[in-house]
This record gives structure tokens, C-alpha cells and sequence, in this order.
């Protein structure tokens, strides 16, 4: 840019030559220089740029009253003033650090972000849908990140000595209510919901923010994707079912309307079973998205999800020959909501909407029928305030009413309650440079049914080097209602309670990414009860309390690299996991069943360009589970042997709207076993038996065929991930 105004002035006329002469030194706030600063006198194409020591220095032949600004990337623009009557002007300019999500520290603690819209970026959303051992499940790819771990016969997500109930999941900011799909006993779940409905989500392993609560240990924020890339239909043929999707884009609004059809009998029918099935499991699901732009800079969002499914299953009993306890499950489930953000006047944003979940589980026990419904319905509306660069504040409103019942169908007997929660929550992050900032946040709530309310405070500071890797530290409360099947038992139960405290190191650059985090976590007001029978689950709970305690501590590590080998990314987890606690039918503190002691991953993707092919290899490991065997004094007081899982994927673009899937998990047929089930009395010999818990098959095997159809022959499933 120099040279070509050094060009344009040599060739003035004499007549014309410069009158004022400006030069100078650029600075900062500390003194030092900064090169390459734009410098132009405002309504001319007159101008220079700094050089690497910070001077400057043009010539001009405008008169008059101008303004000289000064610019640069990371820096508050200057403008000062100038009347060009003399020969020779000196300024040496100021510039202040400006605030920009390109430049400036962000918090990490407890965070990873996976989505392409952030900076700090771990996964994305097609790193998600191709882990091989996840199977195209958003959770099971969420399994190979730090701070989680594998219980196989659940299949939920278990973070940080947390049980599966203290993840809570928000689809655009809103609460979904039973995201995970209903099932019998040691029979393992999925989420509900697709991965290609979502662009990219906040997953969080402790420490996050006050828009969050009724969770323990984690929360997951799934965002869908805004505007899809086009029109096209997806069909979808797969080993266990099939499926077909229709996307309608247009510039201002977009519809989105898919079926599903699930069997798994054809596939049991060919590949050995652990689990002894009176009916494979089945179901069918339908959903609808639209979006719709909203003035200059809003959307509003509007999606429905509904779904049947339903299973049998014989459950053998410890100590018995025959076939066991037939367990029917027959479960529908709808999920909507309406979501919106709008940017307005005067640095506000706005954005907040309503759903509703309705689960619907219907178990058959032998010849008993229960029935179980519960309901959450949640609004919220939220403000963020940018007062500058450097300070803004969040504030939101929330209203959460929960209604569950119980019916026992046999004998026409019904219990049930209705509990409605008003929260506010309000957080203010202060940016002090580019390089540290704070963030406190406060989350309010009241109960109606308890009659409880709360105040957790929460806050947090990061700290950037000057290698780019930050530092940050988050503490904060957490606090969570006991789960239905517990309250509908004793109503008067109030909150638990979580002491968070994480120290976490990350750095991203040149294609790889480092994150060390240690964690601890204090848990108050745990549930403890007394059980008559723990087969098939517990029954005939009692003399409820809070008198349950424990804790969770440890450290991870997360390391990922696209750089090192050519057209191949993988990333290697390890977590340590240390959990206590005194809960549920404990009278101890014991390690959990759920919270392996030891957790490891690795995740390897390559691609093959002249095949068109990307092969996977993942692999996780654990220590074992504990399990409480009462052939043995104390509780908690026996361990499994390690838990280990191969999986192998490949994916082949067959043609640009044509790709095959082909994954296979625990390829080495590894028996792994996740705990036992003992008979609730001696034999003759005055023994309890019992009999491993395992998975319903060696191995689990996948094939899909997705098929695109559009106008552009290049689209595929892969072009809104």
C-alpha cells in the first residue's frame, strides 16, 4: 500500500507537490510499537502504513480541516483532527486493545466446544457422526472425549464420578425432557435425536455457566443448524432400518421433514445374541424443522419430534434355570419447540423460546402393567447487554413446570406431582485486556413442590500467554432436584448440591490442540434409602433421606492433531477419576458402578483419496467397574476386569451423492463385562449367586447406504455437518 501511494505522488506535477509533510510513531498502551498500521487521511485515497518499528511519515497535498485515522486489526480505530497548514506534522498515537472473538482469551474451563463457529473448537459436527465406535450416536462419540466414561449397559452420558442423571440437554438453549430413549434393565439407550439436526454443541464437564442448572455434573447444548445449503432429499438405508429426508431452502425460510423405521429382528436373526428376546427391539420416529428469518439479524426456529418404539425381553434371574421375568416396554415420546434470537438497537441481542416434552413408558413386569407418564414444559428469555468492548452482561428469565404420574394398571392405584420452578439468572463477563478475563454469574430458583429456593453463585477467569495457550479457573454451585422416581415417593425432597472447582490449560495452533484439566467436586444433600429387592430393580424403596455425601477428583488430558500425518486426524483422551460416595442403598462411602477409576481413548480417522475412502479406528478402555458382592464383607467390595472396545469404521464416497458406511464395535469379540446381579438369597450352600452383566452382543455391526438427491449432483449427507 506504501509503495503504490509512493507511485502515485512521483508522478504530481511540481505544481502540485505535497504542502504537509505527516509523520510519527505509532504505539500502545505500554509503549511498544505496532507495526503494520493503517493510516489515511479520511475521504482522500492519501495514506501510508507503519513500519516494523511503528513510524510512519507521507506527504499530501490536501488543505484544510481533515481527520488522520489511524487502523488495525485487534486495536480501538483512532481519529484526531488535523489542519493542514503547515509544512510538517508529528503525531505519535495511542491505540487501544479492542475486544474480538479473533483475538481475545476465552473461558475453557470445564468447556469444549463443538461446533466451527468458535475459536476453541475441539470437535465438529462430522467429526461427531464418524466415530466408529459411536454409531452414528451423538453420545457415543462424546464418550471419547476427557471426563467421561463408557458404562456399555447404559449407553447414557456419565461425567466426572456423575451419574447419568446429572447431565442435563438443551436443544437451542431450551430443556429436553427424557432424551434418551426408554429401555429395560442393562439394555443400553440411545439419544432421540439425529445428528445431521445439529451444526455444533457446547459440552460441558464442570464449572459452566449460570444460563445452565438442574445438573450436577455436566451440560450438553446442542445447536441446530440455521439455514440448510439447499434442496435435496436423503435416503437412508441401514442394517437395522431405513429412512427419508426432504429439505426445502429457500433465502428466507427453510423446511425440513424426515421418517425413520427401525427393526432389529432381521439383523438378530443373523448375528448371535447375549439377551434372550421375545421381541427385538422397533420403533418408527418423525420429525419436522422450519426456520424462518426474522427482520435484518433474527431467526425463529420451530421444530417437532414424535416417536413409538417398543421391545420384550426375558431377563434371567440369578439362582434360576428357567427363562427368567419377561419385561415388555412400549414407549411414545413427542419433544417440541419454538425458538428465536434477535439482535436489536443499542448493542442487545435477545433470545429465548418454549418446549415441551411429553414421555409416555408403558412396562409390562411378568403380568403386571405400569404405566408412567412425565411432562416438562420450559420457557425461558434471555438479554445480553454489550455496554463495550470489554464488558458485557447476560440476564435471563425461566419458567420450568414438571408433572409426572405413576399408575399401577393392575389394581388401578395412581401417584403423581406437579412441581413449577422460577429461575433468574444473570452473568457479566469483563474483558480487563485481550489477555484476561473475568466472568461471575449468579442462578436463582424456587420450588414450589419442595418450597425451596436457591441462590448458586458462580464464576470464572482466564488468562492468555503469549504462546496463544491460556490458562483458566472456574468454580461455582450446582444444584438439582431428585429424579422423579424419587421425589413421587417423598415430595418434600429438596435440592442436591455440587461443589465445582477446575483448573484447566488449552492451546490450539497449527492444526493441533492440548487440553489438561483438573477437576474436584463436592457433593451435599445425596439421597439414601432402604430397598426390599434389587432384581429387576430396586422395589419397595423406603425411609428416604439426604443424608448422602462424596466426592469427584482428578485430571484429564485431551490431545488432537491434523498436522503431523498427512490426511489423517486422531486425538488420545485419558481421565483419572477418583469418586466416593454415600448414596442410594449405600450406608458408606463406596466408588460408584458408573465412575471407572481410570478412562482411555483414541480416535483415528485417515483418508484415502485415490479410493475415495476414510477408514476409522477407535479405541476406549477403562479399569473395570466396581460391583457389590454379598459373598464378600463390605459394599463395593468386588471389581470387574478391564473394560476394552476396538471399533473399526469405513466410510466410501461412491459417488459425489453416494456414501456407504460400514462400522463394526468390539472387533475382537473382548467378553466384556460391566458388573453382576446376585439372587437376593443364599443357596444351600450359603452362597448368592450370581451372573455377569453384559452387552446384547459380542458385537454390534452397521451398514449404511445414504443416498442423495438434488439438483446439484455433488450434495451428500455430509453438506449441512
Amino acid at each position: 500500500m506504501k509503495a503504490l501511494f509512493t507511485i502515485i505522488i512521483f508522478f504530481l506535477p511540481a505544481t502540485l507537490w505535497a504542502q504537509t509533510q505527516l509523520k510519527g510513531t505509532v504505539l500502545d498502551v505500554k509503549g511498544k510499537t505496532i507495526p503494520g498500521v493503517s493510516i489515511y487521511l479520511k475521504g482522500t485515497y492519501e495514506g501510508t502504513s507503519s513500519e516494523v518499528d511503528g513510524t510512519f511519515d507521507f506527504t499530501t497535498d490536501a488543505i484544510g480541516q481533515k481527520t488522520l485515522v489511524f487502523q488495525s486489526m485487534g486495536f480501538k480505530t483512532v481519529e484526531i483532527p488535523v489542519e493542514l497548514e503547515e509544512e510538517l506534522l508529528i503525531f505519535n498515537p495511542v491505540l487501544k486493545e479492542t475486544i474480538s472473538e479473533m483475538n481475545a482469551v476465552t473461558i475453557s474451563a470445564g468447556a469444549m466446544e463443538t461446533s466451527d463457529e468458535k475459536r476453541a473448537v475441539v470437535l465438529r459436527p462430522v467429526d461427531i457422526v464418524t466415530v466408529p465406535s459411536a454409531m452414528g450416536d451423538i453420545i457415543g462419540a462424546f464418550q471419547t472425549l476427557p471426563g467421561t466414561a463408557n458404562v456399555g449397559n447404559d449407553g447414557r452420558l456419565f461425567v466426572r464420578g456423575g451419574d447419568a442423571s446429572e447431565t442435563a440437554i438443551f436443544i437451542d438453549g431450551l430443556k429436553v425432557g427424557n432424551a434418551f430413549g426408554t429401555t429395560a434393565t442393562n439394555v443400553p439407550t440411545r439419544t432421540r435425536f439425529n445428528p445431521n439436526l445439529f451444526k455444533g454443541s457446547f459440552f460441558s464437564t464442570g464449572g459452566y455457566s449460570a444460563e445452565y442448572g438442574q445438573a450436577l455434573s455436566s451440560a450438553l447444548a446442542l445447536n441446530t443448524v440455521d439455514f440448510p445449503v439447499r434442496n435435496q432429499g436423503d435416503i437412508s438405508l441401514m442394517s437395522v432400518g431405513g429412512g427419508y429426508t426432504q429439505t426445502l431452502a429457500g433465502e428466507k425460510n427453510s423446511l425440513t421433514a424426515s421418517a425413520n423405521y427401525f427393526d432389529l429382528s432381521p439383523y438378530q436373526s443373523l448375528i448371535r445374541q447375549n439377551f434372550d428376546w421375545e421381541r427385538a427391539p422397533y420403533g418408527w420416529d418423525a420429525e419436522i424443522s422450519a426456520r424462518q428469518k426474522w427482520g435484518k439479524n433474527g431467526m425463529v426456529k420451530a421444530y417437532l419430534h414424535t416417536e413409538s418404539n417398543g421391545m420384550k425381553i426375558w431377563q434371567a434371574m440369578p439362582g434360576s434355570e428357567d427363562r427368567g421375568q419377561l419385561v415388555g416396554v412400549q414407549n411414545h415420546y413427542t419433544f417440541g419447540q419454538l425458538s428465536f434470537k434477535q439482535t436489536a438497537k443499542n448493542d442487545w441481542s435477545y433470545y429465548g423460546g418454549i418446549s415441551y416434552s411429553n414421555n409416555v413408558d408403558e412396562f409390562t413386569l411378568d403380568q403386571v402393567d405400569i404405566h408412567n407418564r412425565n411432562q416438562v414444559l420450559h420457557t425461558k428469555l434471555a438479554g445480553i447487554k454489550g455496554f463495550s468492548d470489554r464488558f458485557s452482561v447476560k440476564m435471563g428469565l425461566e419458567s420450568y413446570l414438571f408433572d409426572y404420574a405413576e399408575t399401577l394398571v393392575t389394581v388401578q392405584e395412581s401417584r403423581s406431582f406437579r412441581d413449577h420452578h422460577a429461575v433468574w439468572f444473570s452473568e457479566a463477563d469483563f474483558y480487563v485486556s485481550n489477555k484476561l478475563i473475568l466472568r461471575g454469574g449468579l442462578r436463582a430458583g424456587h420450588s414450589s413442590l419442595a418450597g425451596q429456593s436457591w441462590l448458586d453463585p458462580r464464576i470464572s477467569l482466564a488468562y492468555k500467554f503469549d504462546h496463544e495457550g491460556q490458562l483458566s479457573l472456574a468454580a461455582g454451585q450446582f444444584s438439582q432436584m431428585p429424579v422423579e422416581q424419587l421425589r413421587i415417593l417423598s415430595t418434600a425432597l429438596q435440592n442436591t448440591r455440587a461443589d465445582h472447582l477446575i483448573l484447566n490449560y488449552f492451546l490450539t495452533k497449527n492444526g493441533r490442540t492440548i487440553r489438561a484439566e483438573a477437576f474436584y467436586k463436592d457433593y451435599k444433600e445425596l439421597i439414601t434409602y432402604e430397598v426390599a429387592q434389587l432384581l429387576p430393580m430396586p422395589i419397595g424403596i423406603s425411609n428416604l433421606q439426604q443424608n448422602g455425601q462424596g466426592y469427584a477428583r482428578g485430571f484429564d488430558v485431551f490431545y488432537r492433531d491434523q498436522k503431523s500425518f498427512k490426511n489423517t486426524d486422531f486425538w488420545v483422551t485419558y481421565s483419572l477419576i477418583d469418586s466416593r460416595r454415600k448414596f442410594a442403598q449405600f450406608t458408606e462411602m463406596v466408588q460408584p458402578a458408573f465412575a471407572p477409576k481410570h478412562n482411555g481413548s483414541v480416535v483415528v480417522k485417515h483418508f484415502i483419496a485415490p479410493v475415495k475412502s476414510q477408514l476409522g479406528i477407535s479405541f476406549s478402555l477403562n479399569d473395570g467397574y466396581t460391583y457389590d458382592n454379598p459373598n464378600l464383607p463390605g459394599q463395593m467390595n468386588a471389581k470387574t476386569k478391564s473394560f476394552q472396545d476396538l471399533s473399526l469404521g469405513w466410510s466410501y464416497l461412491a459417488k459425489p451423492n453416494l456414501i456407504i458406511h460400514l462400522a463394526c464395535s468390539n472387533v475382537l469379540g473382548r467378553d466384556n463385562i460391566f458388573g453382576y446381579q446376585f439372587s437376593d438369597q443364599p443357596n444351600e450352600l450359603g452362597q448368592f449367586e450370581g451372573m455377569p452383566i453384559r452387552l446384547q452382543a459380542p458385537r454390534f455391526l452397521f451398514l449404511g447406504i445414504f443416498l442423495t438427491l438434488s439438483k446439484d449432483k455433488t450434495a451428500n449427507n455430509l453438506n449441512n455437518l
